[in-house]
C-alpha cells in the first residue's frame, strides 16, 4: 500500500495583522499538477490559477485560520504550531508522513519532517504554501473593507512603512496582533495622546 505523504506551509508568520493561515495537502501521484513552486515565487495570478487545480486534483486538503487572540495569547511560533496540528488532522485520509516548510513541527500522530526551504523543493509543501497564500491574500482582501483606511489589500497585514504610517495614525484595530511590538507602540502611543 502507498504511503500518503502530506506537505504543510504557513502564511502569515510575520504580518502585524490577521491571522496565520495554514495548509496541509496530500497530493494525487496520478494526478500531478504542472507549476508547483513557492508560493512567494508565484506572481498572484499563477497562484490564483493554480488554487482549484490543488483542491480538485488533490487526494485530500485543509486550510485552518489561527486568529489574532490564539497568536497574541500562544506567541506566534506556538500559534503557526497549532495551526499545523490541526491542519493535518482535518485531513481524510491521514497521512502516514508530514512533510514540514520549516525547521520545527508540532507533536503529530504520524511520522514527521521538517525541510528548510521545502516550499520549493517538495511539490507537496509548494501546494499548501499556495493553498495558504492564496486564502490569507483572500481574507485580507475582505479585512480591507471592513476596515476601511489601513490599506489590508495593499500590505495584507506585512509591516511595511505605509501599513506603520496608517497604524500610527489611525491606532490597531480589532485584527492587529497586540503582542507585536509595533502594534503595542502605538498601543502606547495612543494612550499618550489622550
Amino acid at each position: 500500500m502507498t504511503r500518503l505523504s502530506a506537505g504543510v506551509d504557513e502564511a502569515g508568520r510575520g504580518p502585524l495583522a490577521g491571522p496565520v493561515v495554514v495548509a496541509a495537502v496530500i497530493l494525487d501521484p496520478d494526478r500531478p499538477i504542472r507549476g508547483l513552486d513557492d508560493s512567494k515565487k508565484l506572481n498572484e495570478k499563477r497562484r490564483e490559477a493554480l488554487f482549484p487545480q490543488i483542491i480538485q486534483h488533490s487526494i485530500s486538503w485543509s486550510v485552518v485560520e489561527v486568529g489574532v487572540e490564539e497568536i497574541d495569547e500562544l506567541n506566534i511560533l506556538q500559534a503557526t504550531l497549532t495551526g499545523m496540528k490541526r491542519a493535518i488532522e482535518q485531513l481524510s485520509p491521514s497521512p502516514d508522513l508530514a512533510l514540514i516548510d520549516g525547521n520545527r513541527s508540532p507533536d503529530l500522530a504520524c511520522e514527521v519532517r521538517t525541510i528548510v526551504q521545502g516550499d520549493r523543493l517538495v511539490p507537496a509543501i509548494s501546494a499548501a504554501s499556495i493553498l495558504a497564500k492564496v486564502s490569507r491574500d483572500r481574507l485580507m482582501m475582505e479585512m480591507n473593507l471592513q476596515y476601511p483606511g489601513y490599506e489590508f489589500d495593499r500590505h495584507k497585514g506585512y509591516p511595511t512603512a505605509r501599513h506603520l504610517q496608517h497604524l500610527k495614525t489611525l491606532g490597531p484595530c480589532e485584527i492587529h496582533r497586540k503582542s507585536f511590538a509595533p502594534v503595542q507602540q502605538a498601543l502606547r502611543q495612543g494612550v499618550l495622546d489622550l
